[in-house]
């Protein structure tokens, strides 16, 4: 696939000088420090950065999870409306994010008192009125996530955890989100599930799903086909890998030499960060 030139994307949304400050007793720690920033529609952005370097707290400003103390988040969404959501309140952030945006934890979250299907349901029905076409969605949805039939009425408590997080990744997407935003989605799962849920993020990125990912690990970050490394609350720089090439170990790959290249490039460009 040729990779589009970063002028030529559209842009989903931008930030001017965000900051984000914490107050603890008479201080205040200043998170994150005058950030510009733009993120493209169908990029799979990955964000990274040492502990304590902003990366969560970027991803909730962005997300409209949380204020930021100064500064503006403008998102330029598909129906042709340029929104700045740093002045909203709470209500109005409510609404901007059912509408606009999708969200992957790293604890799922999930309602122990309803099914997996359940789960889906009560958040798309925030938005749908249409009961019956949502269902419809929703377990084609889970389908595609290798969840079947008889699963679909289990609790979380009768769910492994890997097939717990890919409910809640089909939550995240089921009001076809503008940006789906996931923080350490991964962090709580094993080596296998980990690869299952990363797939299911690269393939919903392959079909034009905007997504925007924090991670600290090398597999999730490879899946990223734009990765920012950030600092003390500023962007350090950023390197393009283009949409993600497959395994870069299997050789069977059709793939494999770009894969490797940008397997190369990633580990070059976050060893010269100092990760």
């Amino acid at each position: 696939m040729m990779q589009i030139a970063r002028h030529e994307k559209k842009r989903v949304l931008y930030t001017r000088d965000l900051c984000k400050s914490f107050r603890a007793g008479n201080s205040e720690q200043q998170v994150l420090k005058s950030l510009d920033l733009e993120i493209y529609k169908g990029d799979f952005t990955v964000i990274m950065g040492n502990s304590g370097s902003g990366k969560s707290t970027l991803l909730y400003a962005l997300s409209g999870m949380d204020r930021p103390s100064a500064g503006e988040i403008t998102y330029e969404t598909s129906d042709g409306s340029v929104t700045m959501i740093s002045g909203f309140d709470n209500d109005r952030l409510a609404l901007f994010r059912r509408d606009h945006v999708g969200f992957v934890f790293q604890q799922n979250y999930l309602n122990d008192s309803m099914s997996a299907l359940d789960n889906i349901m009560v958040v798309g029905l925030l938005r749908h009125h249409n009961r019956r076409q949502l269902s419809a969605r929703a377990k084609d949805l889970l389908k595609r996530v290798e969840i079947n039939k008889g699963d679909w009425n289990k609790f979380p408590t009768q769910m492994s955890g890997g097939m717990q997080q890919r409910v809640a990744v089909v939550r995240g997407v089921i009001n076809s989100p503008e940006v789906l935003y996931a923080d350490e989605p991964t962090g709580a799962l094993n080596s296998q599930n980990t690869e299952n849920v990363l797939d299911i993020l690269s393939d919903l990125n392959a079909e034009g799903q905007s997504i925007v990912m924090v991670t600290h690990t090398l597999a999730a970050a490879e899946r990223g086909s734009r990765i920012i490394y950030l600092s003390d609350g500023v962007i350090c720089d950023e390197v393009e890998l283009g949409p993600y090439a497959g395994s870069y170990k299997d050789e069977s790959n059709p793939e494999f030499e770009r894969a490797g290249e940008r397997h190369r490039r990633l580990k070059a460009f976050l060893q010269n960060m100092g990760w």
